[in-house]
């Protein structure tokens, strides 16, 4: 029986899993990675550690017959094509280093041509800014540009160099650095030149399921590549336009299913995104939008001391949050869809002497879960469809208690998988649907159902969130 590894690079740790060709999963192994705050607004990963990482699950696998790889999305590196080496810090997408760049550019006007190639607004979360910054800020980086040897790409690509000896990025991670032109899915000279990035240091844009080289040692093809949101969600197995899934990792990111061939739709702060392609098939797109902090604010809250854990469901219920008019605002690196507001910041109302720990602590997952409300909200308004079905995944989702009180603020059922990596899931079902003659029927099986039930004051609660969202914005503003 064939059998595919499917490497889930993410931004805290990379897992592996066996995918088999009747569907079955088993995890591998899974490593932890260091995260480098130099300084206020500074994200850095050491890549020849990521790097290793993968080379070891790699082998730990033993036999396979293809691999599949995710990762982080808009996280870049730059190294030299001739040694392979990094010459800097991984930058990674919580990163604001560029802020500065970036609002020059805005004031300059750039915008509105940026997002109409692009699909993107003009933000520093995108790879585009932080590329550049390597030829402003590493000596190294222009003098090997002198010399023709200057490799410049999100995560993937040096993965993919050095693993495969393929200077290559998939179509998907590509629609999320500001530099590809979302119609023609090609690198963009015009976006290139606002950059101002090479565009011979980029690498080659290719299907997301296709040829991406062979492993070096092991003459193993690797067949799928992709950024992490998108895998997961294809291992979602959406069916209808407008269907929403929300991955609740280091941020909340949702994602709602387009259509082939159609690239419109983004308006009101969602952002039109390349899904997936297989090799010979038109693009899917799709529709995204994310909170830029949930698990990383929980851990934030729960690095504040044992009283303010989020994991204890007991403590969680007999909590209270916004019902003694306590609700926290989950911005701490700004604000994502539909604002864009990076100026933002966290912050907490209606703190009193009566404020327990256990109820800041549920005041932050609840503000996640109104966050998601905002975004969804977001989703229909800008598609103009109800979604018929709202999945989710990632480390929230095995919190019973955030989960239903998500159900009772939504209104809605919430499809959650019982296998929680489904980010795996997604590259094993790309791999197994290019090795079949038909794409694969996702089955209802191994997913839990979670009905909700409203008090009647959720309504309530999520208006004052809103408002206190505004207010905000209006600070940054102000500012």
């Amino acid at each position: 029986m064939k059998s595919c590894l499917a490497i889930d690079q993410g931004t805290t740790g990379t897992k592996a899993y066996r995918v088999w060709s009747d569907g079955r999963m088993e995890l591998v192994g899974r490593r932890s990675h260091q995260q480098f705050l130099p300084a206020s607004g500074l994200v850095e990963h050491d890549a020849e550690e990521i790097l290793r990482h993968i080379e070891e699950l790699i082998a730990e696998a033993g036999p396979i017959d293809a691999l599949a790889l995710a990762n982080q999305g808009e996280t870049v590196v730059a190294w030299d094509a001739e040694t392979g080496v990094p010459i800097g810090p991984a930058i990674v997408w919580q990163d604001t280093r560029t802020a500065d760049v970036v609002a020059r550019m805005k004031e300059e006007g750039l915008e509105p041509e940026i997002k109409a190639r692009s699909g993107l607004p003009l933000d520093c979360y995108f790879s585009a800014s932080r590329l550049r910054w390597y030829l402003d800020h590493v000596p190294q980086a222009r003098l090997l540009q002198e010399q023709g040897r200057l490799r410049f790409g999100t995560s993937d690509a040096f993965f993919l160099d050095r693993l495969c000896g393929v200077f290559a990025t998939d179509v998907s991670t590509a629609s999320r650095t500001s530099l590809m032109n979302l119609r023609t899915c090609e690198w963009d000279e015009s976006l290139c030149r606002l950059f101002d990035v090479p565009m011979d240091c980029l690498p080659s844009i290719r299907p997301t399921v296709g040829d991406f080289g062979l492993l070096r040692d092991r003459k193993v093809p690797v067949r799928v590549s992709a950024v992490d949101q998108q895998a997961a969600l294809y291992g979602h197995g959406l069916q209808h336009p407008g269907d929403v899934k929300i991955t609740f990792g280091t941020g909340a990111f949702a994602l709602a299913l387009g259509g082939e061939g159609s690239c419109e739709g983004g308006e009101g702060g969602v952002l039109p995104t390349v899904a997936w392609q297989f090799a010979e098939q038109p693009t899917v797109y799709a529709l995204e939008g994310g909170i830029l902090t949930a698990g990383a604010a929980v851990n934030w809250v729960e690095g504040l001391g044992p009283g303010f854990s989020c994991a204890d469901e007991k403590t969680l219920e007999a909590a209270q949050a916004a019902e003694k008019g306590v609700f926290f605002l989950p911005a701490l690196q700004g604000l994502g869809c539909p604002w864009w507001q990076r100026d933002a910041r966290g912050s907490w109302v209606g703190l009193g002497l009566d404020t327990r720990p256990a109820d800041m602590a549920r005041a932050v997952l609840e503000g996640i879960a109104f966050r998601s409300v905002q975004l969804v909200k977001t989703f229909a308004a800008a598609t103009g469809q109800v979604a018929k079905r709202i999945s989710v995944d990632g480390g929230l989702v095995s919190n019973r208690w955030f989960i239903q009180f998500l159900a009772n603020c939504l209104d809605a059922t919430v499809h959650v998988p019982e296998q929680v990596d489904v980010t795996a899931a997604g590259l094993g079902r790309f791999w197994l649907d290019d090795e079949a003659t038909q794409p694969a029927q996702v089955s209802e099986a191994g997913w839990r159902v979670v009905e909700p039930r409203p008090t009647g004051a959720e309504a309530l609660w999520q208006a004052a969130f809103d408002c206190m969202t505004r207010q905000a914005i209006e600070r940054c503003a102000k500012s």
